[in-house]
């Protein structure tokens, strides 16, 4: 817990100082940035701040870097999601876990959750102005802990499109999960991801986001299925030294969710960025 609290206070630190530095050619990233299957390698580090669950506040960082690699006409965009969680009583309710995490409420728990690895397949050049990409996504049960993982290998497709007028970005990810292996005392996961986008650009490497995402758990119990957050927050993109990054701060409040889950959310995302050439 103590490890958590160090690594997500050296996040916010190193945010906030990150963001005063010129930003040079933050236009030309910018819309790579906000592409989420661009050629762009990336690694972001993201910190989450859960408040108002009935259990007590909860902490995550997750590192969700992203690998490009181009195939003659075609992007292979490898995206992973790796989450680190210090939360009371494990991470039911929390949004991105499909099927929730153990029931068993024992005390705080830090560690590894379940790790997601999804592989989009994209043309290299946008159709018709709409860029897109389709794949498989995997959903592996790594967690340290029953309470911060479902237990379950769960497998599906995600897709997503998207559009990039000169104001800045809009677009849509969506994915589904079932498990299909592990442990079959834990509940089956079948949950959907949806996941609008709009990212509004302003002067000087600015922008206005809002990101955000939206489950529902079909094997959840009557009125605790819908997780619908409303929200949003700003970034901005610079550099330091040589090296692009990127940085984003949102709030969201959960006006529908399962019982077990937060009422609102406060997060923090750095960057680093490595465009080709």
């Amino acid at each position: 817990m103590k490890i958590m609290k160090t690594v997500l206070m050296a996040g916010l630190t190193f945010g906030a100082l990150a963001l005063t530095p010129d930003v040079g050619q933050a236009n030309d990233l910018r819309s790579a940035v906000q592409n989420p299957i661009s050629s762009l390698v990336s690694v972001p580090l993201k910190f989450s701040f859960d408040n108002g669950a009935p259990n007590g506040k909860a902490n995550s960082m997750t590192i969700q870097p992203v690998v490009p690699v181009t195939v003659g006409n075609l992007n292979l965009i490898n995206r992973f999601i790796v989450p680190l969680y210090d939360a009371p009583g494990g991470v039911t309710g929390l949004p991105g876990i499909p099927g929730g995490g153990s029931p068993t409420p024992a005390g705080r728990v830090t560690g590894l959750g379940d790790i997601n690895y999804t592989l989009f397949l994209s043309p290299a050049v946008a159709t018709n102005g709409i860029t897109w990409g389709v794949g498989p996504s995997l959903t592996a049960p790594t967690a340290t802990d029953d309470r911060l993982g479902t237990g379950k290998w769960s497998g599906g497709l995600s897709a997503v499109a998207l559009v990039q007028p000169g104001w800045g970005t809009y677009g849509a990810l969506i994915r589904q999960l079932w498990s299909f292996a592990g442990d079959d005392n834990r509940k089956d996961v079948s949950q959907t991801l949806f996941e609008p986008f709009i990212n509004y650009n302003l002067e000087n490497g600015w922008y206005l986001i809002t990101d955000m995402v939206i489950t529902y758990d079909w094997k959840g119990a009557p009125g605790n299925k819908l997780t619908l957050p409303v929200g949003g927050g700003f970034g901005k993109l610079f550099k330091i030294g040589n090296q692009a990054m990127n940085a984003r701060a949102e709030a969201y409040y959960n006006v529908k969710r399962p019982e077990t889950a937060p009422k609102w959310t406060v997060g923090f995302t750095v960057q680093w960025l490595f465009p080709k050439g």
